[in-house]
C-alpha cells in the first residue's frame, strides 16, 4: 500500500480523492494546500512531506501551475500516479502519462495516448489512435474523434466534439516523460 498527498484540496482535490479511494491502492490520502483548513500542509512543505507519502499527484486547475508542480514532484522523488476511476475503460494499448485524472464513465480507446497532466472528466470519450497532448482538460460527455490530435493545454467545453480542426493551442510547456 501506498500513501497519496493531493496538492489542491478544492474541487479538483475532492474529485482526485474519490477517485483515488475508488482503486483501493492507498493507505492514507491526505492534502496540501495554502488555505483549506483540513490540509496537512501548505504546497511548500511538499520537500518535507516525502517521508511520510510516496506518491503526490497535483489537482490545481491552472494548466501551466499543474504541470511545473508535476515536474517538481518528479525531482523531489515523489511518484506521480495516474488516477483512473474503477468505472472508467483504459484499452490496454492507451498510453497515459503520468499526473492524469480519468473520471468515472471514461472511454480511453485503441492506441490512444494522453499525455501528462491531463484531466479527463466524466462521461469523455477519447476514440481510438487519438492524441491528447500535456495538459489538457477534456470536460464532461466531451467526444475526441478517431485519430484527432487535442493540442496542449486545451481545455474543452462540456458536450463538446473535438477534431484537430476544432481545438485552441494555448502555450507549449517542457514535455515530461510518459508513463506506460
Amino acid at each position: 500500500m501506498k500513501n497519496l498527498l493531493i496538492i489542491g484540496a478544492g474541487q479538483y482535490g475532492m474529485v482526485a480523492k474519490e477517485i483515488a479511494e475508488s482503486m483501493k491502492c492507498f493507505e492514507k490520502i491526505d492534502f496540501v494546500d495554502d488555505v483549506h483548513p483540513s490540509a496537512v500542509g501548505k504546497i511548500c512543505d511538499i520537500n518535507k512531506l516525502i517521508h511520510e507519502y510516496d506518491s503526490a499527484v497535483v489537482a490545481i486547475g491552472n494548466t501551466e501551475l499543474r504541470l511545473n508542480l508535476i515536474k517538481g514532484l518528479c525531482e523531489i522523488g515523489y511518484e506521480v500516479p495516474t488516477l483512473i476511476h474503477e468505472k472508467a475503460y483504459v484499452s490496454p494499448s492507451a498510453k497515459i502519462g503520468m499526473g492524469c485524472f480519468i473520471e468515472p464513465m471514461v472511454v480511453v480507446h485503441t492506441a490512444v495516448s494522453v499525455e501528462t497532466g491531463c484531466i479527463l472528466s466524466a462521461g469523455v470519450i477519447l476514440n481510438h489512435n487519438s492524441v491528447v497532448h500535456e495538459g489538457c482538460h477534456v470536460n464532461c460527455g466531451s467526444v475526441v474523434k478517431a485519430r484527432a490530435e487535442i493540442k496542449a493545454g486545451t481545455q474543452t467545453g462540456y458536450n463538446e466534439v473535438c477534431d484537430t480542426e476544432k481545438v485552441e493551442h494555448m502555450k507549449q510547456h517542457e514535455k515530461l516523460p510518459v508513463a506506460v
